[in-house]
Order: C-alpha cells, then sequence, then structure tokens
C-alpha cells in the first residue's frame, strides 16, 4: 500500500493524507517555530509541489495541499534541505507538541522543545497518532484550552511541573526531570491500557477509571490561565490571524519578509517574530475582534472528498452574523476534522443539506435536518433560533 493511500488519520509529511484536491502533507516545525529562510521554502515548496494552498492547523502545523503522487518525492527532498523531515514516520508521529509562542529568548522553553523532541525520537514508545505534548511554561498558561496529553507548564511561583491532562495537578520537577517526567506519563499511560485500536486520549482514560501511579501523583497547582490571545502586538511580535485556517503561498511568502521567524500557534494564528507593526499580506486577519476568528471551517467541498458542500464560502458569508460571544463550526461531513467540541452552533454538510446542533459538536444530535444554503444566508436567525 504506497503512502498516498493512506487516510483518516493525522497526515504527516512522510505519511500523507490524499483528500479531495490530492495528498495533504503536514509540516510540524521544530519548536513550534520556523526561520525566514524555512518559511520563504515553504511558501516555494507549495507553489511548486502542490495547489499553492497551505493550511494552519489546531495543532499548530502547516499542511501543503494538492501535491500529487509524482510531486511527493521532490517536496520531501526540499523539506529535507529546509532541516523540517523527520528520520522516519515513526518518529514524526510521536513528535506531536504545542509550544507557547509567548516564550522570551532568556527562558528555558525552546531548550525543553528540543529536549523532548529528541527523547521522543530516541524512544520506543508507540502513542496514538493524536496523543500529544505541551510546553506552556509562561507566567500563564495559553495552551489550557489546547488538545495535549501530557503538559509541561509552571506553578505559581515559577517552578516546573508536569501533568497529566484530566487532572488538576501536577508532579513538581527540576529543570533536568521535566522532559523524564513528561515521557513516564506517556509510558504509563500505553503501560495501562490508555491505548486502543490505536486510539486513545490520557483526559478519557483517566476518566474511564484508570489512576495513576504514586511516583505521577502530585500537588503542583498549575499557573492561571492567560486570556485568549487575539491578533495584535505583543512583546515577541505581531499576531494574526488566517482566515479559516487557509492561506495561499504568496502569503507565506510575504510573512518570510517581514519578521524574523514565524512562531506557531494551535488558534489558526501565527506570530511574526519581532514584528513591530502588523503584517498587510491577503488573507490576514488583524482586527482583534474580526468576527471571521469566531468561525471554524474546514476544507470543505471540492478540496475534500468527504464533504458534502463547500463550507468556507457558506462560512464568509456567516461570520458577520454571528454574535460576539458564540462560535460558528462549518462542517463538510460528520467527522468534524476542523474542530472535534463542541461549538455555539454547528451545521453538518450532509447530501440532504445541512444539519444544525446548537450548544454540541457534529457527533451529536442536531435540531433541525436539511436546511438549504441559500435559506441560511438569507435568515441567518434560525441558527440562533429565530424560527
Amino acid at each position: 500500500m504506497s503512502a498516498a493511500s493512506v487516510k483518516g488519520w493525522c497526515p504527516g509529511a512522510l505519511r500523507p493524507m490524499q483528500s479531495g484536491d490530492g495528498l495533504v502533507v503536514r509540516v510540524r516545525p521544530f519548536g513550534g517555530r520556523l526561520d525566514a529562510a524555512q518559511t520563504a521554502g515553504l511558501a516555494h515548496l507549495a507553489e511548486r509541489h502542490g495547489n499553492g494552498l497551505i493550511d494552519v492547523t489546531s495543532r499548530a502545523n502547516l499542511q501543503i495541499r494538492g501535491v500529487s503522487e509524482s510531486s511527493h518525492r521532490p517536496l520531501l527532498d526540499g523539506l529535507a534541505q529546509l532541516a523540517l523531515l523527520d528520520p522516519d514516520a515513526g518518529t514524526e508521529s510521536r513528535r506531536n507538541i504545542l509550544v507557547t509562542p509567548f516564550w522570551r529568548d532568556d527562558d528555558e522553553t525552546q531548550a525543553l522543545a528540543a529536549e523532548l523532541e529528541e527523547a521522543l525520537a530516541d524512544s520506543a514508545l508507540e502513542l496514538p497518532t493524536k496523543f500529544g505534548f505541551a510546553i506552556d511554561d509562561g507566567k500563564s498558561r495559553v495552551l489550557a484550552g489546547n488538545s495535549a496529553d501530557v503538559r509541561i507548564e509552571r506553578d505559581a511561583v515559577g517552578g516546573l511541573l508536569v501533568r497529566a491532562d484530566g487532572t488538576k495537578f501536577g508532579v513538581a520537577a527540576a529543570r533536568g526531570e521535566a522532559v523524564t517526567t513528561a515521557l513516564a506519563f506517556a509510558d504509563w499511560f500505553v503501560a495501562s491500557g490508555g491505548v486502543r485500536d490505536g486510539r486513545g486520549r490520557m483526559a478519557t482514560h483517566l476518566a474511564a477509571g484508570a489512576e495513576l501511579p504514586l511516583p505521577l501523583r502530585g500537588e503542583a497547582e498549575p499557573a492561571p490561565v492567560m486570556a485568549a490571545a487575539r491578533p495584535g502586538l505583543y512583546p515577541q511580535g505581531a499576531m494574526v490571524g488566517v482566515a479559516f485556517g487557509q492561506m495561499p503561498h504568496a502569503t507565506l511568502s510575504q510573512l518570510s519578509d517581514c519578521g524574523r521567524a514565524l512562531r506557531m500557534t494551535p488558534w489558526r494564528m501565527v506570530l511574526s517574530e519581532g514584528k513591530r507593526t502588523m503584517p498587510t499580506a491577503s488573507g490576514l486577519i488583524t482586527e482583534a475582534y474580526d468576527p471571521a476568528l469566531r468561525v471554524i471551517a474546514c476544507s470543505g467541498a471540492p478540496r475534500c472528498r468527504e464533504a458534502h458542500a463547500d463550507t468556507r464560502a457558506l462560512a464568509a458569508a456567516l461570520a458577520p452574523n454571528i454574535g460576539a460571544a458564540s462560535w460558528l463550526h462549518v462542517s463538510g461531513c460528520a467527522k468534524g476534522c476542523a474542530h472535534s467540541g463542541a461549538a455555539a452552533i454547528t451545521l453538518v454538510a450532509t447530501g440532504a443539506g445541512f444539519d444544525l446542533v446548537r450548544g454540541g459538536s457534529t457527533r451529536d444530535e442536531p435540531i433541525l435536518r436539511g436546511l438549504d444554503r441559500d435559506d441560511i444566508v438569507r435568515d441567518p436567525s434560525i441558527l440562533m433560533g429565530g424560527h
């Protein structure tokens, strides 16, 4: 079976996933950061070997779309030249790490990330593809609401702790112990039966009754959670949103010219490192309260062969009508690839129209079925219970 025939999991560069517009090749930046040369190089590779479209994912990665079977090998060669390729698919799949974008040059974030990457590469752990780690070691936590199974964080007085997702407290760890402790959590997860049929998440495993061993039970309370990041200027640089998590290669190329590096986030935003003015490239969201920030949409048709509708056109039409306190998720099918959790309003495309779920996810029972796309655009009040 060729790599291109693989589907239904989190893609990588070495194990791409087939979609409606070709292979999806996921690039996982080391340390959650791309320097300017890597950013420009990725834009060139997306133009030359893909269809020019690049996704910014909820796992802080980039995806090059529209890659053909014949162009996959040259693309991998290009990624290797940019130092963005793992030695093998197993190492790549384990290197699933979120890194806070708000690190400073004098802190330990990048060193922790590099140490964890190296430890995972040397590990023989067979983790589910969605199992991940977070390095959220600032004075305030910014990744608490994002998907991760083992978290390296700070406590209220600045000490390091390691915490299993789904638990309130973590284990205090000295600087030299943090990565080893994180791998101990992952090792226990596998040994205690957390993986079933290649799947499994830490919080679900604990909620089902699994009990951490005494050495992994701690009383260290994590630092407070920071308010949600928005587009704007920060001490580290300029944060910009990417409309619906997708941009053309030209936009990425422009970003490579306006800052020292790009720091990736799981919020479909990127931070242009050292930038003191907001970038103005096409398709970027620069206003802190732009309505498009409250809308999530998957690739949709025709880009995804599983999708029943063009999700992004509908999302763009509806965005201005979504209240400031609401979230809209438009999914091309019931899988909910772009957002697995609940939203105030979820629209799920089917062969018979759109199903409407309020306060739930694509897996929940809809309150209305078979809504017509044009009717929704003409009267968006139906989404909020106006009828």
